[in-house]
């Protein structure tokens, strides 16, 4: 299926490992032009030395999302060297999890600072750009959260919330804008096997003083296709979010979990 993503520029935040390297790699095959952005300089050039291998070309940007002066700098950037943005796909933060009886209010604090506020510092710089064209084109916002917005879990009551935030800010957006051409959907990935995911079992093993293919056989028990998803499965549906294919969608969520959440 030709997406017609050729030469467009894709902007993926927090692209330089996990879901969104993969999501990166998937638009650059498809001829997009993509521009990374990441607060590790070292994880940006493993990311691009990662692509060239593999014939691809990444743009790299190191910034702080979480900070609203540098998402917005960063974008100006890439706008300025690169062009007007078509896509962007939001991966950037992760909110740390903690045991219940640990919780204390600054923890919430902290979830939305690292994942909420990169989410919509950088949609916000990447939303005022579009309707600054004067020729509009593709415009597009795909936000990769997790089912955890969506479906309580005792140790991961502060993400999980954040990320409740970002979907609902992601529909009211997708309300407000859809009248100037600008789509924007939610993916809400289940477990993925993603080096992030490899701690978090980790560290479920550990409390559980169980090994870690033990917990990982568990969980992937309770998914009924039986199966963690892998990244670039998420990147598949990215693609097609973004693409021109799915131009009449809007202010959709889609879970992605393997069913283990039906109807939520």
């Amino acid at each position: 299926m030709d997406l017609a993503l050729q030469q467009r520029l894709v902007v993926v935040a927090g692209g330089s490992s996990g879901i969104g390297l993969a999501c990166a790699k998937a638009f650059a095959a498809e001829g997009a032009r993509v521009a990374i952005i990441s607060r590790s300089q070292g994880r940006l050039q493993q990311a691009r030395l990662e692509c060239e291998a593999a014939g691809l070309t990444l743009h790299c940007f190191a910034s702080d999302l979480a900070q609203a002066d540098q998402a917005q700098s960063t974008i100006e950037a890439i706008i300025a060297q690169h062009g007007a943005i078509n896509v962007l796909v939001n991966t950037a933060g992760a909110a740390a999890r903690h045991p219940v009886n640990q919780l204390t209010p600054a923890h919430y604090l902290e979830a939305l600072n690292a994942k909420f506020c990169p989410y919509i510092n950088t949609q916000h710089a990447v939303l005022a750009h579009f309707l600054g064209q004067a020729h509009p084109t593709l415009r597009a916002v795909v936000n990769i959260v997790g089912i955890g917005g969506k479906v309580a879990m005792p140790e991961h009551i502060t993400g999980g919330a954040a990320n409740a935030a970002l979907i609902l800010a992601s529909l009211g957006l997708a309300q407000a804008y859809g009248r100037e051409g600008i789509r924007i959907n939610v993916i809400n990935p289940g477990f993925t096997l993603t080096p992030r995911t490899q701690a978090t079992l980790a560290r479920m093993a550990q409390r559980s003083g169980q090994s870690l293919e033990q917990v990982m056989a568990q969980q992937q028990a309770l998914i009924p296709i039986g199966r963690f998803a892998r990244a670039e499965e998420v990147a598949d549906l990215a693609l097609f979010l973004a693409s021109d294919k799915a131009s009449y969608l809007s202010g959709a969520v889609i879970d992605m979990d393997g069913g283990a959440y039906p109807g939520v």
